[in-house]
């Protein structure tokens, strides 16, 4: 693995999480990724890259747990049950259109299928396309375009009955 490939860090992630095994690094010669299960919520992510050959590592926390029925801010109605959270799938910066100034991939309001791309995930100098798991309506964004999202945080929500 000279290159890295996130389909390759996606199925690490899943092997780990399906383990008993509650950290596992992976080393090459100019990178470094530690995964650990388990850590506290407030632990949250930390990322330090220097310049080649130093290592870069990443330790991602597990993404929060959500409320059986999340509490609302005063003004804002509860989310319905049904609806499916997007999640970032890795520290990075989200961007909502393939390039500046061209339409974004998806609108509130607007219905998309499986596996239509969402939005882009820059991790690294890395574009990395999130895609749809379900169809629905796009009911949510929660974050803006080039802000820096974590780790398991939500990005957009869809109805899956709309």
């Amino acid at each position: 693995m000279d290159v890295v490939n996130w389909q390759e860090i996606r199925l690490l992630l899943s092997a780990l999480d399906e383990s008993s095994i509650t950290e596992l690094t992976l080393e090459l010669k100019d990178f470094r990724l530690t995964l650990r299960k388990g850590i506290p919520p407030t632990a949250g992510v930390t990322q330090s890259v220097s310049p080649p050959p130093d290592p870069v590592a990443t330790t991602p926390s597990p993404p929060p747990s959500p409320a059986p029925a999340e509490a609302a801010p005063a003004g804002r109605k509860p989310t319905p049950s049904h609806w499916v959270d997007v999640t970032a799938p890795m520290v990075g910066t989200f961007y909502s259109a393939p390039a500046p100034g061209e339409a974004d991939f998806v609108r509130i309001g607007e219905r998309v299928n499986k596996g239509q791309t969402l939005c882009i995930i820059e991790a690294m100098k890395l574009m990395n396309e999130l895609e749809a798991e379900t169809a629905g309506v796009v009911t949510e964004i929660l974050v803006s375009n080039g802000q820096p999202v974590e780790f398991g945080q939500v990005l957009m929500r869809l109805d899956p009955t709309g």
